[in-house]
């Protein structure tokens, strides 16, 4: 099957709830406009100056997601154009990102990405780091920046029993986080759960998920030495 194929065949298998991210992280720009010439308008990157190049060239009403690890001193070159930061990790990255939304007058969205996996490789940080965060006087000063929810990486393993486990925790931290959340702003705004890919996307629903990030099942395998 080709771009748009894959892409509506994923589309009439998910809810309605449920929000598509097309990863095209390492794809030419012309697999990004088949994509989007089959409708899809958002799309996940994971290293911001690709991303940063692919904006400038492609059509302005496409909505970029940063899924990858963020470096604070690179948050500079997406903050006037990112609709939302999936990875972020610790209250200084917020405090970056707040930092340069202000200089673009914007407001930029942002989800906690929280540590479930058992591998040391997977970023995030603990529910109770975001628990902290969330509470703190600090963050409430936070005026360009707006955290919607979490997103969440399983352990990449075959044994799908321990992703459905991992995929459980984080919907339990994200319906515990929104409680504190909305005692704490009234922010009512607090809505997404990231989690789920190309391999686990519609256990991931079954868990809670209102967003995944595919991939490969839309773009086909990525070649890393392009």
């Amino acid at each position: 099957m080709n771009i748009k194929e894959n892409l509506n065949h994923i589309k009439s298998t998910l809810p309605e709830h449920v929000t598509l991210v097309a990863v095209s992280k390492t794809k030419p720009i012309s697999d990004l406009m088949e994509a989007y010439n089959a409708g899809q308008r958002i799309f996940g990157e994971n290293k911001i100056q690709e991303m940063a190049e692919k904006h400038e060239e492609m059509p302005k009403d496409i909505e970029w997601h940063m899924i990858g690890h963020v470096q604070r001193n690179k948050v500079k070159y997406m903050a006037d154009f990112v609709s939302l930061i999936h990875g972020v990790d610790n209250y200084k990255l917020l405090k970056e990102i707040n930092k340069q939304a202000k200089k673009h007058n914007r407001t930029i969205d942002c989800l906690f990405q929280i540590k479930i996996a058992s591998e040391d490789s997977k970023f995030g940080m603990s529910f109770d780091e975001a628990s902290e965060i969330i509470k703190s006087k600090a963050f409430s000063e936070l005026q360009h920046i707006k955290v919607v929810g979490v997103m969440g990486m399983a352990t990449f393993t075959d044994d799908m029993n321990q992703v459905e486990k991992e995929f459980i925790v984080l919907k339990t931290y994200f319906d515990k986080l929104k409680i504190c959340h909305t005692e704490r702003s009234q922010n009512t705004e607090f809505r997404i759960i990231s989690m789920g890919m190309s391999g686990d996307y519609e256990l991931a629903i079954d868990c809670g998920s209102n967003m995944i990030r595919v991939g490969s099942s839309i773009f086909g395998e990525r070649n890393y030495n392009n």
